[in-house]
């Protein structure tokens, strides 16, 4: 599936903080721990979980949230099909960035390892 303008610019408007509590909640119905969401969005990031409260609490888009973030060199090892799109196929940077998030959160609540969702090995 390809995005559309609309699509990346909905994507780009978005709250993290509407999205965050969604992320809680599929983690944690798996057993997975809000510390462990917090290691997967610190390895995509860079952002500890001061930071991330703080992009809560100031209500950031993704669009800022990302332009704030040091994206892991290894992101681009994030492959894979997420909501109908296959991440690597995604031409806008924004779009493909939010993607590679939902994708290690999925890869989370779905037990995955860590050290396979933080593409160590």
């Amino acid at each position: 599936m390809k995005t559309t303008p609309e699509h990346n610019e909905r994507m780009a408007k978005m709250i993290f903080a509407s999205v965050y509590p969604h992320y809680v909640s599929k983690i944690e119905k798996k057993g997975r721990s809000t510390e462990e969401l917090h290691q997967v969005i610190e390895w995509l990031t860079g952002f500890d979980a001061s930071k991330i409260q703080k992009l809560i609490d100031d209500r950031v888009t993704f669009k800022t949230f990302f332009e704030e973030a040091q994206l892991n060199p290894n992101a681009q090892l994030i492959k894979g099909v997420i909501c109908g799109y296959r991440i690597e196929e995604i031409d806008n940077p924004l779009t493909q960035q939010v993607r590679y998030l939902d994708k290690l959160v999925d890869e989370l609540a779905k037990g995955r390892k860590m050290e396979k969702i933080l593409r160590t090995n």
